[in-house]
């Protein structure tokens, strides 16, 4: 147990000093990890010198980040970008799998079973380093970056059978092939029983309003799936995709994409720490001039291929290229791959060695050279001449709405009804589904923790209602989303008087008291009802309605703190007193 504390002490040390340095660097976090496992590994100063038990855990983290894929792909998402996952994805994964084949095939003579296998574990790009590359140089919105999002997502629907491709070839005839009709039977019946069971455990465990129990639960289905799938010979990736794709449309999506991340996370990192520990430095050492220029060939050929077909499908030619440079690096998945293929025994160590310190040297000049690329294309254009294909936004809302009860709903009805999207969260899982029903795009979640809220898309969105009844949850929220997106237009729905300050305070742009609209509307027909004329009631209902809100503004003008703003709310007799006879003064 020492010596378990010991390690992750050291594991969290060198991940705290180097993923800052190169992020600064603007190298990337993934690199970071990279080089972390390096300087702590039998290549550095041996600090840890057997760093498989490590990397066995690690692996939880591609699981999760599985999941996670099986979670993007509802069915609505592929059937929208089917032409550019087929056209794309499937051409760039077997164009360059091809290439290097046959590459493979006459530089090495080596079986033809083996070369595919390595071809396609290179054609793979790293889904978590292309990401943080197409966010941070912020084209992932835009046509060019879902061009780059098509590839990956092929790229990912293709890791699983890879993956069984591995498992098949260190399988024994009949004993292979007996093993996939189980692992077909198997499928086929946790989809089944996924589909009728999870979402019915996720609505029990909802009930109780406990994050803790969410997680647990959350947790549960992706380590319970993955190895009830390993159970039958296949992977634990295969599990957690399939449990995520049966989540993927489930009211209950973001809510798990929540509290999956930070395990995600973390056991990525730890993972791809595990890889620069096992990277075999020797190798470059010896041969530095051949692996080196092994890792610019599988750029160059994945940046023509990628750019290439970007360019055919209508990107002009400088995005084009820079789309292959961001997908250029080999995967995470070839260092998956090959590792089960050294423990199968299909692969020799060092042939296998050799394919993974040229996908980590691959990673390492990605970012540099598309920095480099980036100034030459600048420099010849002029400066902010960086022009991206037009902008996608298809995919993210314009609008969040957090609480769908009647407020929420009215405001969500009225949007639909004028073809806007908007993503509603709320934390009655019971609610939800009925709501679901009439084809609301509704998810279970707690508003009140940003992680969820950016999951939901807060940071494209322009408006955010808060329509939650809970005061203080309310509150938090604004505060919250006032903070992280100072853009967002924030709506607040607020019971009272004081509420309204309190939020507009917070940060709200909009406050709106949920009586006092009805309360106004009324009181006009009152005034009907006693034989004053409709121009005359409703202009007097105008007059009370601007005499109020003036009253409020004045309010906010002043400098109230907020205890002060809490004693008025109790002092509600008092305060309604002053009102009457302002409103009586002013309005006579």
């Amino acid at each position: 147990m020492h010596d378990l504390l010991i390690n992750a002490v050291i594991y969290l040390a060198a991940a705290v000093i180097a993923v800052p340095l190169f992020e600064k660097l603007r190298l990337g976090a993934i690199l970071g990890y990279l080089a972390a496992g390096i300087a702590i590994g039998p290549w550095g100063l041996a600090i840890i010198s057997d760093p498989t038990d490590t990397l066995h855990l690690a692996e939880l983290g591609v699981v999760m980040l599985l999941f996670l894929i099986g979670l993007e792909l509802s069915p609505t998402t592929l059937w929208r970008m089917r032409n550019w996952i087929v056209m794309l994805g499937a051409t760039q994964l077997l164009g360059t799998a091809a290439l290097i084949v046959g590459l493979l095939l006459w530089a090495l003579a080596l079986d033809l079973s083996i070369a595919l296998m390595i071809g396609l574990a290179l054609a793979l790009s790293s889904t978590a380093f292309a990401i943080q590359l197409l966010t941070s140089y912020r084209v992932l919105d835009t046509a060019l970056g879902q061009k780059g999002f098509a590839i990956l997502l092929f790229q990912d629907l293709a890791v699983i059978p890879i993956l069984l491709y591995v498992e098949a070839l260190a399988g024994a005839g009949d004993e292979a092939e007996g093993a996939w009709w189980v692992g077909a039977l198997l499928i086929i019946g946790v989809l089944v029983a996924g589909r009728y069971l999870l979402n019915p455990l996720l609505r029990l465990v909802a009930n109780y309003n406990s994050s803790e129990l969410m997680t647990a639960a959350a947790l549960l289905i992706v380590l319970g799936m993955a190895l009830l799938i390993e159970a039958a010979g296949l992977s634990m990736g295969m599990g957690a995709f399939i449990a995520g794709i049966l989540l993927a449309n489930s009211s209950f999506k973001h809510q798990l994409e929540t509290e999956v991340e930070p395990f995600k996370g973390l056991l990525l990192g730890l993972f791809f720490i595990a890889i620069g520990m096992t990277l075999d430095i020797g190798l470059l050492f010896d041969k530095p001039l051949l692996i080196i220029g092994l890792a610019l060939l599988l750029m160059t050929a994945k940046t023509l291929i990628v750019g290439i077909l970007a360019k055919l499908a209508g990107s002009p030619t400088n995005d084009a290229m820079r789309l292959g440079l961001i997908l250029s690096q080999g995967g995470e998945f070839a260092f998956v791959v090959m590792s089960h293929a050294k423990i199968a025994a299909v692969i020799d160590v060092d042939l296998a060695n050799t394919v993974a310190l040229i996908v980590g040297l691959s990673m390492a000049m990605t970012s540099p050279l598309l920095v480099l690329y980036n100034k030459i294309i600048t420099s010849r254009r002029g400066a902010g001449a960086e022009n991206y294909d037009s902008s996608w936004g298809e995919s993210e809302p314009e609008v969040i709405i957090a609480g769908f009860g009647r407020v929420g709903q009215i405001t969500g009805r009225l949007l639909t009804a004028n073809g806007i999207q908007f993503t509603a969260l709320d934390k009655n899982a019971e609610h939800i589904e009925f709501v679901r029903k009439f084809g609301n795009k509704v998810f279970f979640g707690d508003a009140t923790r940003f992680g969820l809220l950016e999951t939901a898309g807060i940071r494209h969105a322009r408006v955010l209602l808060v329509a939650i009844a809970e005061e203080e949850d309310a509150l938090e929220i604004i505060r919250l989303v006032r903070a992280e997106c100072p853009h967002i237009k924030i709506v607040s729905r607020a019971h009272n008087r004081t509420n309204l300050l309190r939020q507009r305070q917070a940060g709200a742009d909009l406050a709106v008291r949920e009586m006092f609209g009805s309360s106004v509307e009324m009181a006009g027909a009152v005034l009907r009802g006693i034989g004053i004329s409709d121009d005359n009631a409703a202009e007097l209902s105008r007059l009370f309605t601007h005499h109020d809100q003036g009253l409020i503004e004045e309010a906010l003008s002043r400098p109230v703190e907020m205890d002060q703003l809490i004693k008025m709310g109790l002092e509600g007799s008092k305060e309604l007193e002053i009102l009457f006879s302002q409103d009586k003064g002013d309005l006579s």
